[in-house]
């Protein structure tokens, strides 16, 4: 049977820590795309993650850097663009109690710092996931000087002025 290389054995890590590299291909996105729809990576995305898990006590120290590129959505004239993605990161973890099926359980402002983790085996996806999410730009854009589309035709204001002539007067690129 083989083993993912997501999951880590916590038992199995050795005083000196764990040092893991792991590949975010096409596939891995893919999957990611598959399951959260809403997702705005809009093409090929390739990244390299290199993390280490280090025990402090009972805690967990994940350490680690994603590098690599994603192509979004330009979100004004939806043209796909390749943009970089680099980011380090340092999470610790704490034994947390299982989590309460069906419902929410309150945090304290000391917990909202924290990341929990419960078992012997630490997924390591999910982190990895939330780290590429806070790369995303809130606004994605091709380049600081879009155009963006005429909101009458849907013209790529880009490529020159549209034809319709029917835009919002002050709007660039529109008559």
């Amino acid at each position: 049977m083989k083993t993912s290389p997501w999951l880590v054995t916590l038992s199995r890590i050795p005083p000196e820590g764990l040092e893991l590299s792991l590949t975010l291909d096409e596939a891995w996105f893919a999957r990611w795309l598959a399951q959260d729809p809403g997702l705005e990576i809009a093409g090929p995305a390739r990244a390299e993650a290199r993390v280490s898990l280090t025990r402090h006590g009972r805690d967990l120290l994940l350490r680690g850097r994603v590098a690599g590129t994603l192509t979004l959505a330009c979100s004004r004239c939806l043209t796909p663009f390749e943009t970089p993605l680099a980011a380090s990161f340092e999470l610790l973890l704490t034994p947390g109690p299982e989590p309460v099926r069906g419902g929410e359980e309150p945090l304290t402002p000391e917990e909202l710092d924290l990341d929990f983790f419960t078992g012997d085996t630490l997924d390591l996806e999910p982190y990895l996931k939330e780290q590429v999410v806070l790369m995303l730009p809130v606004k994605p854009l091709c380049s600081d000087t879009c155009r963006g589309l005429c909101p009458q035709c849907g013209a790529d204001l880009n490529l020159g002025p549209c034809a319709c002539h029917g835009g919002p007067s002050g709007r660039p690129g529109t008559s």
